[in-house]
Order: structure tokens, then C-alpha cells, then sequence
């Protein structure tokens, strides 16, 4: 007799996901949809929370099985996830969980009949099921759902990352954002308050009349900023195109027609570096107001950061690592100058100076304006050290082409960035608005910049647009995703966007 060959060895997760399978269809036998139906009326796990004040104490009577005796409570019905099971004898003890919170729910073999029974011994971590029942408290005082009926919504297949060890892996966690949301403590949450963060800026703006609008993602010329662009190419119209990289050239153009204030909250895309501060894909609100000017906009992203901070629930003073950051208004304004001399230890006029510790620090000066070279050292030297939040006002003119002078020193830009914990997260200027010098300005900076760089291209189209006149104005712009790490305690942008460029799994 010859020997059979030895059996493959199967591995752990496949026999749990074997498990789930059988129970899957012994669910289908039962004659329930493992895969659920529609289930109307039921409330947030939250807010079912908040009606323990309706648990009535009544005289003692007969206690039921797991049921304190002397109370009962409202009925209710809810949805979640199961994320702990108990089973003890005739009664199951599950927790579940909704995007409100989490609630016990005991299901005992008496009160639910002999079918749900039987269904609730296919349950498993990870399946979505409905509960009817009354809410109170157990003989410990836990509030609880006592389980009336059952109602399977969705069955898991895959198995939840082991109990200790969950998803400890930052790559894993962020291509799986899924997993994460439900398994890892206090990331859905991060979430939900990214979203009042942007439904306060939006609820802000919209009450100073602002109004908000959608422009092109896609661009024929890739301006706005300094940045290099992703291409894509239209097959109909036989061109390159560019996904934006800045929302501010067509918000200008809605300044000339006649859009007073208005603002775009959305995605902009730089085909540059990924790091802890960056992702290439990322969320930018511009805000652009007639008879503004860059103090104005001080204001506004004063207002819009307190109120952000209100809205989700926080006081003005925020943890951060093991600090603390006081965004109590209003916030600390100093010039760039004054901040050049404070922490890069020369005097920012002094052009020698500023050229001998930029070659110290090791860049290259060779044929670089001295105030390109001021900013690179204000860039290695300066920005880390500003812990904010704190204005950094009056930027050299020559480094920033869309920025009105001002009328005191035409060297000098009437421009500000909001630094907060060695981050720029807000950058605003007094437009320029003076068509002929936009053009030579654009022309200077777009000088020597070899033909195949999409921005050595001028978008005349916007030229022309200023011809017809701009009012004179104030534009904001804010890195969304930076401001919310700052919000939430966040060391790295990629745990505030839900999904992060990854590279492609092998």
C-alpha cells in the first residue's frame, strides 16, 4: 500500500476565516441574509447612551435572568459592530460599536427565542448586526441593550488584528485605513474632528458672506505657486495637462467678475517629495477678499482657527507632544526681519553677512539674488525655531511676484505666514492688482527657466483678466491637513488624511 502524500499545512488566519465561512452558511440555512437588509429607525449608539436618564427605578419585583430587578428603560433599537463577545451559559455578553460610541448588549437565550438564539452562536468580531430591546442598567450598573430581537446586517470574513498586538505597523495601518478606523484607539474620532475643523472654517466664511465655489482641477498652465506639477495628457484635445497646483489664479479671475469674497476648500496636487509634513496630494482652503489686505487676513485666520478649535470641542490651550500650544488671540506678529536678526544671528541687510552663513550652512550662492539667498537661510535657521502661533510679516518683495509693496519701502511685501510649531500653515498677501507689473514680475521670475518646465509659461489669460480690473483685495491661503495635525496632536500629516499616498504593494 502505497503512503498518501502529507497533508499542506493550513494556516491559522485560513482556519478562521474557514470558521466564518461556515457560520456564513449556516446563517444562509437559518433563512437570514448574511449581507443584510435595510433597517430603518435606528439611533446612534451615542445618543441611546444619552437616555439613561429615562431608567425608571420601580418597586422589587421578579428578576429576570442578567436584568437588575426594581428598573426598566426606554425600548431602543441600534446598529454596530460587534467588537467583544462573551458568551457565558445562556447568555451572551457583546459590545458593539457605531461612529457615536459603544454599548453592551446582552442577549439571553429566554428573551430572544430559540432562532435568535441559534443566530447569535454564529456571531463573530467584526459582523454588523441590529438589536431590539430595552435599555437600563445591569445588576454592576453597566448601561445595556437587553436583546428583544436580532437583526444580522453583515457578516466579517476576514478575522480582527490580534487583541494586543493590532495594527502596529504605520504602513499597514494606513493602507488598511479600514481596520484602522475600527480597531485602533481614538483614529475614527481624529476623523470625525478633522470634519467639524472644516465644517467650522466653512460655517465661519459662509457668515462673513463669503461664498464658495469649485474651480478646474486640471489646468493648461500649471500656476499659482512654485511648485512642480503632476502632467496628464487629453486624448480629445491631443494636450498636456497639469493637476492644480494652487487654487489662486481662478479665484482672482472670480474677483474681476465681480465674486466679492470667495473661497475654494479642496484638493491640490505637487509631484514633489512625501516626509511627515507632506503628502503629495493635499487639502487647501484660499480665501480671497475685495477691499482687503493682508491684515485683514490676520484677522480671518485668527477667527478661523479659534472657532475651528471651539467647534470641535477643545480648549484654546492644545497639547502637543509634551507641550502645549496657546492659541489664545490675539496671536504674537513679528517681521520677518526682526526674526531673521533674533534667531540667524546676523542682520539681515547686511547682504555679505547673510551670504557667508548661507555657504557656512552649505548652500550654493553662486548667482542667487540676496534675498533668495536670505530666504533659504530664513528657511534652515529661522522657521524651526518658531513655535507660534506667531505672523511672520513683511516678506522681501522680490520673492514674492503676486504681492503688493508696500507704499513705505517698495522693497518690503505685504505679506504673512502663520508659523505654528516650526510649520507654515498659513501664507496671505495684499493681492497685486496692477496688471502691467504683474506681467514684468511674472517675466522676471520666469526668466532662464529652461522651455519644458511648465512654469516657464505665463498665463496671459490671467494677465488679461487684471487688465479688466481687479479690486484691490486680501487672499489667505491654509494648509488644511497641517492645521488639523496641529488640532489634534498629530506628529505626521499622514494620520490626518484618510488615504495617503502609498507605494503599490508588492
Amino acid at each position: 500500500m502505497s503512503e498518501q502524500p502529507a497533508e499542506k499545512p493550513t494556516s491559522y488566519a485560513a482556519n478562521l476565516e474557514a470558521a466564518r465561512r461556515e457560520k456564513l452558511r449556516k446563517i444562509e440555512e437559518m433563512g437570514f441574509d448574511p449581507w443584510g437588509q435595510r433597517f430603518d429607525d435606528h439611533q446612534p449608539i451615542g445618543e441611546i447612551r444619552n437616555r439613561e436618564n429615562e431608567i425608571v427605578v420601580e418597586p422589587a419585583g421578579e428578576c429576570e435572568i442578567g436584568k437588575p430587578p426594581q428598573q426598566h428603560g426606554p425600548k431602543v433599537r441600534a446598529a454596530g459592530r460587534i467588537i467583544l463577545r462573551r458568551p457565558s451559559g445562556k447568555v451572551h455578553w457583546l459590545q458593539i460599536h457605531d461612529g457615536s460610541g459603544t454599548v453592551q448588549v446582552m442577549i439571553g437565550k429566554n428573551q430572544v427565542g430559540e432562532k435568535n438564539w441559534e443566530l447569535a452562536q454564529c456571531f463573530d468580531l467584526g459582523d454588523i448586526i441590529g438589536v431590539d430591546g430595552e435599555f437600563h442598567r445591569t445588576m454592576k450598573g453597566e448601561l445595556t441593550i437587553f436583546a428583544e430581537d436580532l437583526h444580522f446586517l453583515c457578516k466579517s470574513l476576514e478575522p480582527p488584528p490580534e487583541k494586543w498586538a493590532g495594527l502596529n505597523d504605520p504602513d499597514l495601518r494606513q493602507r488598511m485605513r479600514y481596520v484602522d478606523l475600527i480597531h485602533t484607539g481614538g483614529v475614527l474620532e481624529r476623523f470625525l474632528r478633522r470634519t467639524k475643523i472644516v465644517q467650522s472654517i466653512r460655517n465661519t466664511l459662509n457668515g462673513r458672506r463669503f461664498v464658495e465655489v469649485e474651480g478646474p482641477t486640471l489646468h493648461a498652465i500649471a500656476g499659482g505657486a512654485a511648485a512642480k506639477p503632476f502632467t496628464t495628457h487629453h486624448n480629445a484635445l491631443d494636450i498636456d495637462l497639469y493637476l492644480r497646483i494652487a487654487l489662486e489664479l481662478h479665484l482672482k479671475r472670480l474677483l474681476v467678475g465681480g465674486i466679492e469674497r470667495v473661497y475654494e476648500l479642496g484638493r491640490v496636487y505637487r509631484n514633489e517629495g512625501i516626509s511627515p509634513r507632506h503628502n503629495p496630494e493635499f487639502t487647501m482652503l484660499e480665501v480671497y477678499q475685495a477691499y482687503g489686505n493682508y491684515e485683514t487676513m490676520m484677522e480671518l485666520t485668527e477667527a478661523l482657527i479659534v472657532e475651528a478649535i471651539r467647534a470641535s470641542g477643545q480648549d484654546l490651550k492644545l497639547p502637543w507632544g509634551d507641550g502645549q500650544i496657546d492659541f489664545t488671540p490675539p496671536f504674537v506678529r513679528k517681521t520677518y526681519d526682526e526674526l531673521f536678526a533674533e534667531h540667524a544671528g546676523v542682520p539681515p541687510q547686511d547682504t555679505a553677512a547673510v551670504k557667508t552663513l548661507a555657504e557656512k550652512i552649505g548652500f550654493d550662492t553662486k548667482g542667487k539674488h540676496a534675498d533668495v539667498v536670505k530666504s533659504e537661510v530664513f528657511e534652515e535657521k529661522v522657521e524651526p525655531a518658531l513655535r507660534g502661533p506667531i505672523f511672520v510679516t513683511d516678506y522681501p518683495a522680490s520673492v514674492c511676484p503676486l504681492t503688493k509693496r508696500k507704499k513705505s519701502d517698495p522693497q518690503v511685501a505685504e505679506r504673512f505666514e502663520l508659523f505654528i510649531q516650526g510649520m507654515e500653515v498659513a501664507n496671505a498677501y495684499t493681492e497685486l492688482n496692477d496688471p502691467d507689473l504683474q506681467e514684468e514680475l511674472f517675466t522676471k521670475q520666469l526668466d532662464g527657466l529652461p522651455e519644458e518646465e511648465s512654469m516657464a509659461r505665463m498665463d496671459r489669460d490671467f494677465i488679461r483678466a487684471l487688465r479688466h480690473g481687479m479690486p484691490p483685495a486680501g487672499g489667505l491661503g491654509i494648509g488644511i491637513d497641517r492645521l488639523v495635525m496641529l488640532l489634534t496632536n498629530t506628529q505626521t500629516i499622514r494620520e490626518v488624511i484618510l488615504f495617503p499616498l502609498l507605494r503599490p504593494e508588492a
